[in-house]
């Protein structure tokens, strides 16, 4: 990592050079498997599921639900208790990490006129803070002033930062696609630090629409083995829930202030299939390019790569699918990079999923130690690669690469690096 100026002179303006090292100052979640770095990784690595019998609402079939749910959400620095319990359950999601992740880098109250924005990655928002308060009685009245704004800019209310702020939405790979404008803004001056990441929340109709779509483990025995990435047993995902922020700057700006950096979002790759609305394509290849564009645009090589995080949720063809695409882009050396599913343990977070296994890439990173996949007893004849089951596999990691693949065939790889 360079540690050199980031910026070049354009008239009187300082503009960011497109290939500036883009760098994690901040990590906030609030999530099944805890709510601080410290406590993700502990859980992560110790192999802890966070899966437990749950009711799934007003439209649950006749049967047990398991599912990754967040019992309790720590109060934002700052912030009235009283009126952060007023809040939606899904605002709380984006709110409380998000501060923390800002606070976590230093930049709660000392600013010094800096830009920062915010890209959040989350699903349908509106709908489910509709559908929550509908299956909770229907006593929510309209109020326009509020309904037409997004939580986004809620967000920027609250945190009292005055940058560019979004939404997007792509499915299970929405926080990872935040992640990737963040920087995208970074390197081009539009602001000084970008808050990123994206959060979900367990619903009734979350709950309906999965089942019936059978994308949802029937599993009624035991909650901690319901969710059986790349296992041959496998019967589909179990939901979770929760949010994941970080704090992202150019890393001659963040050593300049003295932030602690967590590693390097080194690089990017994004395709689509569009092959289908829910089943993802059968031919790797659109995954597996995906994958090739981010190694590229960290300018490594397959062999460089040292622990993948995949995107497995358990499902019969998204497990295949994938195993076939890290096949393709990786060739030879994906009979040895180390490969694991923390979905395992911590539910599949949706929208927060992608922001959440990049944690998970920081744990491996920092601690020397690959996650496993929990439940992985009898390994899918069609999933070979090097798995890491049941337990954490010491190992030097230094890149890490991490797969989402969303709904609809929306692609991305992140690759993240460690910290020089």
């Amino acid at each position: 990592m360079s540690s050199s100026d980031d910026r070049f002179e354009l008239g009187s303006k300082k503009v960011s050079q497109h290939n500036a090292v883009v760098c994690i100052t901040g990590i906030g979640a609030a999530s099944p498997l805890g709510h601080s770095f410290a406590a993700i990784a502990d859980n992560l690595l110790q192999g802890r599921s966070a899966v437990q019998q749950v009711s799934a609402g007003v439209f649950a079939r006749d049967q047990i639900h398991f599912a990754a749910p967040v019992i309790d959400i720590p109060l934002p620095p700052g912030m009235n208790e009283q009126s952060f319990a007023s809040l939606g359950k899904l605002h709380q999601l984006c709110l409380s990490p998000a501060a923390h992740a800002l606070a976590d880098a230093g930049l709660t109250t000392d600013r010094r006129g800096m830009r920062i924005g915010i890209v959040l990655g989350i699903a349908a928002e509106h709908m489910k803070v509709w559908e929550l308060d509908f299956v909770a009685g229907g006593t929510r009245v309209l109020q326009p002033e509020l309904d037409a704004e997004s939580i986004v800019h809620s967000l920027q209310r609250d945190l009292a930062i005055d940058g560019p702020a979004v939404t997007v939405a792509a499915a299970c790979a929405s926080s990872g696609f935040a992640m990737a404008l963040g920087r995208k803004w970074l390197r081009a001056g539009w602001v000084d630090a970008c808050i990123v990441g994206g959060c979900d929340v367990l619903s009734p109709t979350a709950f309906a629409a999965f089942y019936n779509l059978r994308a949802l483990s029937r599993r009624s025995d035991d909650p901690a083995k319901a969710s059986r990435p790349f296992d041959r047993d496998r019967d589909g995902f179990v939901m979770g829930e929760g949010g994941a922020f970080f704090v992202l700057e150019c890393e001659s700006k963040a050593r300049a202030r003295g932030a602690t950096i967590y590693g390097e979002l080194a690089g990017v790759g994004m395709s689509s299939d569009a092959s289908h609305m829910v089943i993802p394509s059968a031919d790797p290849k659109n995954a597996a390019h995906a994958i090739r564009l981010a190694l590229q645009d960290a300018s490594i090589n397959p062999e460089d790569v040292d622990y993948i995080n995949a995107h497995a949720a358990g499902t019969a063809v998204g497990d295949v699918a994938e195993a076939g695409a890290i096949r393709m882009a990786f060739g030879e050396k994906s009979t040895r990079v180390p490969v694991s599913s923390t979905k395992s343990m911590s539910g599949h977070l949706l929208s927060g999923a992608s922001a959440f296994e990049a944690i998970a890439c920081l744990t491996a990173i920092r601690h020397r130690c690959v996650p496993p996949t929990l439940n992985l007893d009898h390994p899918d004849e069609q999933c070979v690669l090097a798995h890491v089951a049941n337990a954490a596999l010491d190992r030097p990691v230094r890149i890490a690469a991490s797969n989402s693949f969303g709904f609809g065939g929306a692609n991305l790889c992140l690759v993240i690096r460690a910290a020089a």
